[in-house]
């Protein structure tokens, strides 16, 4: 198993874990093992889809027809003559 180190720890904060130990009945080094495990044990969830809720919250409102505009054809670069 792999150990690590926590410097510069506020004495506030070591204060309440200490407390929170001792309220469990379990050391300061095995309460910050469970508060870590709980903390990443939990699934990642996925990005939201933005598009898919911007549309799924229109669509209860009967959707948007956009008309869209004709595009030109780009115009050619400007000869800076060089």
């Amino acid at each position: 198993m792999a150990s690590m180190t926590i410097r510069n720890l506020d004495d506030g904060l070591k204060t309440r874990l200490r407390m929170r130990a001792a309220s469990h009945g379990r050391s300061m080094e095995d309460e910050a093992r469970d508060i870590l495990r709980a903390a990443l044990s939990t699934e990642k969830r996925p990005c939201p889809d933005l598009a898919a809720k911007i549309r799924g919250r229109m669509a209860a409102s009967g959707g948007v027809t956009l008309d869209l505009p004709l595009r030109a054809p780009m115009r050619e670069p400007v000869d800076l003559g060089e």
